[in-house]
């Protein structure tokens, strides 16, 4: 890991100088904004099911809003760890940092003025169990999973993804101002959808983590045993997602739509795992596919335990 605070010179000659809005985009695009909108899918639902109905339009209001901040600081700090390998990845080369379009200080000092906005924002406005959870999830991602795992094992996603799970833990604890099992099976959720996930992703990039030096398991394995894991994840998802059906009591509806859901995706994981037994084509492999469909799952199943309290 290196992260260097000497600022760069400015990638603009002689008099030109960025205006006020290509300044704001760059700072917005260190939050990394693709990410938090998947991370607030997770978040809002929980916050129906937790109110058994529709919770307080403030409280949702004030949740995304310390959400976003708090997501925005973690991929904010992130980006400063990460500037080094960003530079050799074709994914993240065109981000603000490897592009000099703001410096590592500011970047440092905009992530962690994010970190404790977002921590007092939801400390005073919701309550500081949610508060200390985002806050967990920060540190978890920027110290736990950046800066220990990403560049030590090729597990490195399975145990630091799970940062991403914690906004299910946070949505909850915003209605309720307590943890219940219900949250926690959620949480289980996304930790097992997160292999899946990333590691389709990774398979289409795994020539930008072999050049970064970044052990991502589709760089130092074969497709072959890639698929093989991405099949067992899949089904360990899929169990966890209709155990909510007992745990929280939901009704008919969501465990049917997690049961169809959940038979698509194991479909989805078997044909990459038997596209991949045989080659590393990935134009014959089809990575993406599985990974886009994970996008979609992940949203409908929580959107279908929030609509469940309304139809149950």
């Amino acid at each position: 890991m290196h992260v260097s605070l000497v600022e760069p010179e400015a990638a603009a000659s002689g008099t030109d100088r960025p205006q006020a809005k290509d300044i704001v985009l760059s700072y917005v695009a260190l939050m990394k904004p693709r990410i938090i909108e998947l991370l607030l899918l997770t978040t809002v639902p929980v916050m129906f099911l937790a109110a058994q109905g529709v919770p307080p339009l403030w409280l949702v209001v004030a949740t995304i809003v310390g959400g976003t901040l708090s997501a925005g600081s973690a991929n904010a700090l992130n980006c400063v760890v990460d500037a080094d390998i960003d530079t050799k990845m074709r994914r993240t080369a065109r981000r603000p940092l490897p592009r000099h379009q703001v410096t590592t200080r500011r970047a440092l000092i905009f992530g962690l003025v994010l970190g404790v906005v977002s921590t007092l924002w939801l400390g005073l406005l919701v309550n500081w169990l949610s508060a200390a959870l985002a806050l967990t999830a920060n540190v978890f991602y920027v110290v736990g999973y950046t800066m220990i795992l990403k560049r030590r094992t090729s597990q490195n996603i399975v145990w630091g993804g799970a940062a991403g799970c914690f906004p299910a833990l946070i949505g909850w604890t915003a209605v309720t101002n307590e943890l219940a099992w219900a949250p926690v099976v959620l949480f289980l959720v996304v930790f097992f959808w997160t292999p899946p996930h990333f590691w389709s992703l990774a398979m289409r990039y795994r020539e930008d983590y072999s050049a970064a030096s970044v052990p991502m398991l589709p760089s130092v394995t074969t497709s072959r045993e890639v698929g093989r894991q991405i099949v067992i994840y899949s089904y360990v998802m899929v169990a966890t997602s209709l155990a909510l059906w007992p745990v929280a009591g939901t009704g008919w509806f969501y465990p049917a739509v997690a049961t169809v859901l959940g038979i698509v995706f194991l479909v989805e994981a078997h044909d990459l795992s038997s596209r991949a037994k045989d080659t590393e084509d990935l134009s014959i492999i089809k990575p993406m596919r599985l990974f886009h469909f994970s996008n979609a799952y992940l949203a409908l199943l929580f959107v279908a335990a929030a609509v469940d309290p309304f139809i149950g």
